[in-house]
């Protein structure tokens, strides 16, 4: 096993690095990966981005499919916890700040209100039970449960409870998404609950999300592969510049 601790989603079982290997390694942390989501943003306080995919093509990066405008935090963006050597320069992510984890981050389980999905990669259909736990010292932070099974006494207090439609009167934003692997191993107050998913509007921003249409979503989903080992990377455009060569991230 690489990794001391484990982010459990529903039964499925992501293994992550501990920090002290990842500030040594990377980018051999994401050396393996295929496919790569990337968001950029203007700022650190920009509340909305660009976002673009790439295959890697015999070792080099080549962009695949249409850009795509995105929304992120009402606050903007932050480093997270993720894949990256931690960054001391810039605003540090934690929770309830509102902003976008910024960095390199593993793409785990989609999700939605269907039963299935038309996409390879690993797939939770959502029942009215099932909470992300964004509770800041629950033994269940940063992890997705079913209230059935661990309680309902567990779940009070989260603000996330993934069939939005039965419990926010309709609200589709958790409809199609995918899970961004920020702070795997749940460190207390890093921040939780990161998903890319469906946005209300072009000008709604998110809790620390990334919102987007229903086509690009869609186009997401049915792209992304699990044997190609995706990754999620977001970082305003000064801090992509200063650290696309380092970590082999592609040429914009």
């Amino acid at each position: 096993m690489r990794a001391s601790s484990l982010f459990r989603w529903l039964g499925f079982t992501c293994i992550t690095l501990p920090t002290a290997v990842l500030a040594v390694e990377a980018p051999n942390a994401w050396s393996g990966a295929q496919q790569m989501i990337v968001v950029t943003t203007d700022d650190w306080n920009a509340e909305h981005g660009t976002l673009r995919t790439y295959v890697r093509d015999a070792g080099a990066w080549k962009e695949t499919g249409s850009a795509a405008d995105v929304t992120i935090g009402k606050n903007g963006s932050a480093w997270g916890i993720g894949l990256n050597p931690t960054q001391n320069d810039g605003p540090q992510k934690h929770e309830g700040d509102n902003r976008s984890p910024a960095g390199v981050f593993r793409i785990g389980e989609a999700f939605g209100y269907a039963r299935s999905h038309a996409t390879a990669m690993p797939y939770v259909g959502l029942t009215a039970s099932d909470y992300c736990m964004d509770v800041d010292g629950s033994p269940y932070y940063n992890r997705l449960v079913d209230a059935d099974k661990v309680g309902r006494k567990a779940v009070e207090g989260s603000t996330e409870p993934m069939r939005r439609d039965l419990h926010l009167n309709g609200d589709g934003l958790y409809r199609m998404g995918f899970v961004i692997e920020h702070n795997p191993d749940g460190r207390r107050g890093g921040g939780s609950c990161i998903f890319a998913h469906l946005w209300r509007s072009p000008t709604s921003t998110t809790a620390g999300c990334t919102a987007m249409t229903d086509t690009t979503m869609e186009r997401l989903l049915a792209w992304l592969d699990p044997k190609k080992k995706p990754v999620f990377v977001l970082l305003p455009k000064n801090e992509y510049a200063r650290l696309r060569d380092a970590w082999r991230l592609p040429s914009p």
